[in-house]
């Protein structure tokens, strides 16, 4: 039998817990903006009911969902191109999520490896949902049928749960309803490190702001940030191959490289041989240009939250018109009496 034929469609989110960083920007956001208008139907979402997997103080929750949407808004994500929502308000997620928690396997759970890194020594103590919230992404995925993920290198292995749940509700259900949805991992700015230790991943939760860029800070403070960025003494080479163990020199080429949409190499063949006097204030030029309307237009935004609130609910009423019909047809098949 034939497969059906499923629409081109991308799904992703970002969850609002803590501020958005550059991290935010180019590992996603600026990649969503990107794929907008083309080949694919965009769907992105403020996975909100993925922030309480721990603990949020309700105000910082409502702040966080509306900063999130801010972003994407400010960064270039056009309403009237995506739809944008943010996850608690289509009902579906929440619904294929417990009918997900029925297809997934206790053994699929346990091999996340980001369960065991958040969860650590205080597996016990951890809420029931931190455990389960990978089978509640295959739900934010699978709800719209959506056959393209652009997802960083950390959340590949959530991507690849999504693939097995729906291929076992495939099989066990004797139907090709839910698409084997594939992750989009490309870029030369995936993965933004810490601009004070290269070895460590950009985080909104560090302990100094200045080991980060937020998408709130100023264009003083973005410039100030890179030029006190940690670096070793030795020039730029001509090659990657010179920054193998370098992982500060490493993460400020692939930042510049991801600003100005370049290759590493290239930004290594202009800057090859040169030393960080000259390289840092142009990183530091670069992101400015590039971050600073994006900071002001956040703020503009963040002044009028009932603005950012209505472009939510029009972005949702278009996700429930996907979405419904999915998640009927889902329970059909599972033979629930509707």
């Amino acid at each position: 039998m034939d497969k059906p034929a499923f629409t081109p469609r991308v799904f992703s989110g970002i969850k609002p817990s803590g501020g958005l960083t550059l991290g935010n920007y180019l590992g996603a956001i600026k990649r969503f903006v990107d794929m907008q208008g083309g080949e694919f139907e965009t769907i992105y979402c403020v996975v909100d009911m993925h922030a309480i997997t721990v603990w949020q103080s309700p105000e910082d929750l409502r702040h966080a969902t509306r900063e999130v949407a801010a972003g994407y808004l400010a960064s270039g994500i056009d309403p009237d191109r995506s739809i944008l929502f943010n996850q608690s308000r289509v009902s579906g997620h929440a619904e294929l999520g417990w009918l997900f928690n029925c297809v997934a396997r206790v053994g699929w759970m346990n091999r996340m490896t980001q369960f065991k890194d958040k969860a650590g020594k205080n597996a016990e103590n951890v809420s029931l949902g931190l455990y389960a919230y990978p089978s509640l992404m295959a739900a934010d995925i699978l709800l719209y049928h959506a056959t393209h993920v652009p997802v960083g290198e950390d959340q590949k292995q959530h991507v690849e749960l999504t693939r097995d749940i729906a291929a076992k509700f495939n099989h066990d259900y004797k139907v090709d309803f839910f698409p084997e949805t594939v992750p989009v991992i490309e870029g030369p700015a995936m993965r933004v490190m810490n601009l004070r230790d290269g070895t460590k991943k950009m985080s909104k939760s560090g302990e100094s702001d200045m080991e980060r860029i937020n998408m709130t800070d100023d264009a003083d403070s973005i410039a100030k940030k890179f030029r006190k960025a940690k670096t070793d003494p030795e020039p730029l080479p001509e090659e990657m191959d010179g920054l193998d163990s370098r992982p500060e020199a490493r993460n400020l080429v692939n930042i510049y490289a991801g600003l100005a949409n370049m290759t590493a190499d290239s930004v290594l063949a202009e800057y090859g041989g040169e030393g960080w006097g000259r390289f840092k204030p142009a990183l530091a030029e670069l992101a400015v240009e590039r971050l600073a309307p994006i900071s002001g237009e956040m703020k503009r935004l963040m002044d009028d939250p009932a603005e950012i609130d209505r472009i939510m609910e029009k972005g949702a009423e278009k996700a429930r018109e996907i979405a419904q019909p999915i998640l009927e047809k889902t329970f059909d098949i599972m033979g629930f009496v509707r």
